[in-house]
């Protein structure tokens, strides 16, 4: 059995809740990822992507200056522990409709795992494999 913790991300960017979408851009641009783990105190409270600040900030015509990651985070967060099997992983990113996972231990975040990551894993020779093993364009 393959378990998340195999082949989870564990390279981390988290963010406060309190901080602005244009933080979270600039810290996304500059780190060269297409998400943050948003956090309130030692909590994780969600993730917000580049898509969250183009779909939920900018279309929405919300002042990336003023508006915080709180504002735009879904609350409903899915979780997975690092011995979860990948595949249950995957069936969870399925059932609620989510690209990625915190990997948590004991109430600590240890690692994301994406949907990208699972296809690297499973699906070597998919498109999705090789778009999320390449090198990032930004």
């Amino acid at each position: 059995m393959t378990t998340v913790g195999d082949f989870m991300t564990t390279r981390l960017v988290t963010m406060d809740a309190n901080d602005t979408l244009t933080a979270a851009a600039q810290e996304m641009r500059d780190s060269a990822i297409g998400d943050v783990v948003v956090t309130d105190g030692d909590d994780v409270v969600g993730i917000v992507t580049d898509r969250d600040i183009t779909v939920r900030g900018v279309a929405a015509q919300r002042d990336p200056d003023r508006t915080t990651l709180r504002q735009i985070t879904s609350t409903d967060l899915v979780t997975v522990s690092q011995y979860d099997d990948a595949v249950a992983a995957a069936d969870l990113m399925r059932t609620y409709a989510v690209r990625r996972l915190p990997v948590m231990d004991g109430g600590r975040l240890i690692g994301l795992i994406s949907i990208g990551d699972l296809a690297v894993e499973r699906e070597p020779q998919s498109v999705l494999a090789n778009i999320s093993a390449d090198d990032p364009n930004n």
